[in-house]
């Protein structure tokens, strides 16, 4: 997913040399973010025409994936430094949202200061790293690895300057000064016991990983920053491992191929509701069923799911839809707690429909394959969408409909063929990955350039102005997505090397019950995960663990994803803590309050329905075949 909530507040204008400061960071940050938008356009340029030459002229391009691999890592470094800059990597809020106003103010300044700290630690090693990689020369373009390495320091090295000049600019020295002695204490505590900690063994692992990270990611700093300090805590005081590994399993973990479909969806996300697709294929089902009780609500749920395959960004899929619908909904008498509760469940219920980038994500660091990810998830979310659909039956069974006259259906028709080429996109990148045509990473360029042909030829809607902001918000997102990856794979990585995930096994193998047992307590694991994790962030940590016993005990690797996934979208929308909940009250612009009550009996559905995807292998491995 890919749902963000500011890492600080808005700091108002300042003047004399707080202003001076503050207008070097917003310079400093709109040449990157610019630099970061021409990458977005290069990986798309490279990766299609990689397709194009491979498909139409039977050419391909021996370095064309090299090179996008390259622009790859700089395109995640730059577009972490832009979601540094304007406060959008991923925290949670939800405890620190309780205390007062002037309290909030110092959990913020101190999410800059936990991650200056974590900055100034590993600048140095990610300098180390790079220079070693200067020796490796790359297969295909046989030029120096530096070219790609290089950009974790630079990325490094131009938040560190960002996080200074906030610091310098923040304007209330008490604050500043409160917030970087806590982290230099707290730093300076576990450096002093460092000697006792090392003889504990693993029970560092619920020091550092448990107990230091829920205290971070509780106090509201960045979650990426929150596993990078944690993990570079662990290494440095409990064992005798190099700090470079700690950049070298963030640069692993950020560098899999297939994450490059990242970005590449989330622009695609954009380019459809900004084309007009989005619009198109609501109003279609909007003239087919808006005269029905409940009608725009199954609309909702249906929209959703059609969007879900076209976008994989949940946060872009709730943003073309609800502003489409709700104005229409709340008209007809819907409650706007109903309406914020139904899209939440909505963005959960579409979790595993393609191309998810949760799916892309546990194919990356799982191994599973993309295109059987992608043929598996479709059933399972219409599982969920029938479940959603028998709660809205219910709730609006009695729903008075006396004013509202049903489309003709010359009206039906006509807004069927204005959405015909939207409604074929999921199609069209479906068949592209299965036909052999473009790979999953390459597949989103294919959508990318059907649908500026789309808003250009067929809906004569392309806003020029809106394509670099579309694309400086695409870096961003993605550059926030991709450094809890990184972040999340170092700390994997420890507690696989730790012997932790030998010991999990053990456990998990020995549960009583086989495989419903397993799949019993995994459901309820994800839950919990991902309302606090986010969902990226847990598949990560967990995945590379949990899938092989899964398979050991008898779970086909594809129907284990998609309890995976579906368990996880039901913690990362559910209040109080999830945050895609409070994302989907951002865009309908409905306090979180109102939702809570209605949620309730959506989350039952979610619930049920993932019960019975988990107790029916077919309805996710059925396609398969």
């Amino acid at each position: 997913m890919h749902l963000v909530e500011e890492t600080s507040v808005t700091l108002p204008r300042m003047t004399g040399v707080a202003g001076a400061l503050q207008k070097a960071e917003q310079w400093l940050g709109s040449i990157v973010a610019a630099v970061a938008a021409l990458l977005v356009i290069a990986e798309i340029i490279v990766l299609f025409s990689g397709v194009s030459a491979r498909y139409l002229f039977h050419k391909p391009i021996i370095w064309s994936d090299e090179l996008a691999s390259i622009l790859f890592l700089w395109l995640a470094m730059l577009g972490a430094v832009v979601a540094f800059q304007r406060g959008e990597h991923m925290r949670m809020t939800a405890f620190v949202g309780m205390v007062s106003p002037q309290r909030r103010a110092f959990f913020d300044v101190l999410a800059i200061a936990a991650p200056l700290a974590f900055l100034v630690l590993v600048l140095q090693p990610a300098f180390e790293f790079a220079s070693d990689e200067a020796f490796v020369s790359t297969p295909a373009l046989d030029i120096s690895s530096l070219w790609r390495a290089a950009a974790l320091p630079v990325g490094l090295g131009l938040m560190l300057i960002i996080a200074l000049l906030r610091l310098a600019s923040f304007g209330d020295g008490r604050k500043i000064g409160l917030a970087v002695a806590t982290v230099a204490v707290v730093g300076g505590v576990l450096y002093a016991l460092g000697p006792v900690l090392v003889p504990l063994g693993n029970l560092n692992l619920l020091i550092f990983f448990v107990v230091l990270v829920a205290i971070m990611v509780f106090a509201a700093v960045p979650i990426a920053f929150a596993f990078g300090l944690a993990t570079f805590a662990y290494i440095t005081l409990t064992t005798s491992t190099p700090s470079t590994v700690v950049i070298g399993r963030m640069d692993e973990g950020m560098s899999h191929l297939i994450l490059l479909s990242v970005p590449l969806f989330v622009f695609l996300g954009l380019l459809i509701e900004m084309t007009g697709m989005a619009r198109a294929m609501v109003g279609f089902l909007a003239s087919l069923l808006g005269h029905v009780r409940g009608g725009l609500q199954y609309v909702l749920v249906a929209a959703m799911y059609l969007v879900s395959g076209i976008s994989g960004a949940k946060a872009a899929d709730m943003a073309a839809v609800a502003p489409v619908l709700f104005p229409e909904m709340i008209e007809r008498g819907a409650k706007p707690g109903d309406l914020v509760a139904l899209l939440s469940a909505t963005g959960a219920q579409t979790e595993t429909i393609p191309p998810s980038l949760v799916l892309i994500t546990i194919g990356s660091v799982t191994g599973v394959s993309i295109a059987a990810l992608f043929t598996g998830g479709l059933l399972p979310g219409l599982v969920l969408a029938i479940m959603l659909c028998v709660v809205v039956w219910r709730r609006y069974r009695n729903e008075d409909l006396s004013h509202v006259k049903p489309a003709r259906w010359g009206e039906v028709g006509s807004t069927f063929l204005v959405a015909l080429p939207a409604i074929a996109l999921p199609f069209v990148i479906r068949a592209a990955v299965v036909g052999g045509v473009a790979t999953a990473t390459e597949v989103s360029t294919i959508g990318i350039v059907y649908s500026v042909l789309a808003g250009l030829l067929i809906y004569r809607k392309f806003d020029w102005r809106r394509l670099y902001p579309m694309l400086t918000e695409t870096a961003a997102l993605s550059g926030a997505i991709l450094l809890i990856i990184g972040a999340a794979t170092g700390m994997a990585w420890a507690l696989t090397q730790s012997g932790f995930s030998t010991s999990l096994a053990a456990f998990m193998t020995g549960l009583p019950g086989g495989a419903p047992m397993f799949l019993g307590v995994t459901i309820i694991a994800f839950i919990v995960l991902g309302s606090v994790l986010e969902g990226i962030p847990a598949i990560v940590l967990f995945g590379p663990l949990l899938f092989p016993i899964a398979k050991q005990v008898g779970v086909h690797e594809v129907h284990y994803a998609m309890v995976v996934i579906l368990a996880m979208g039901i913690g990362l929308f559910a209040p109080p803590f999830g945050v895609g909940y409070y994302a989907a009250c951002a865009i309908s612009r409905i306090h979180p309050d109102e939702g809570i009550k209605p949620m309730l009996g959506y989350m039952l559905a979610l619930l049920i329905g993932t019960v019975v995807i988990a107790a029916v292998p077919w309805i996710s491995i059925g396609l398969l075949n």
